[in-house]
């Protein structure tokens, strides 16, 4: 059973930094990229960072120059470092990772960014 853990996430001023990490762990699953999401009430979820173990990286224009993906192949953890936190980046974030047919999910975890 594949099971996405998190950590991090919490409450932040303007400007201010949160880190959010999440792990992979309960199965041999082997993702290709893993990332983020985050969801305010009454909105859709968007996608904020994708990390791929080909290397690559992408971003929500939003959050581009502010936050930072990280990859780790071998423990299956990626990690999601926010800086310059502005209000608008307050939200439940979603871990997730796939493979080239599934798509597991975290349990989310808030993000609050005071002004």
């Amino acid at each position: 059973q594949v099971q996405l853990v998190e950590s991090g996430g919490g409450l932040a001023q303007t400007g201010g930094s949160l880190s959010l990490s999440c792990v992979v762990s309960g199965s041999a699953f082997r993702p290709n990229a893993m990332g983020w999401y985050r969801q305010v009430p009454g909105k859709s979820r968007d996608l904020v960072a994708t990390a791929r173990t080909s290397g690559t990286t992408s971003y929500l224009d939003s959050v581009k120059g502010r936050f930072t993906i990280s990859l780790d192949n071998v423990k299956n953890t990626v990690t999601l470092q926010m800086d310059n936190l502005a209000p608008e980046d307050t939200a439940v974030y979603y871990c997730y990772a796939m493979d080239s047919s599934t798509k597991y999910w975290g349990q989310g975890t808030q993000v609050t960014v005071s002004s």
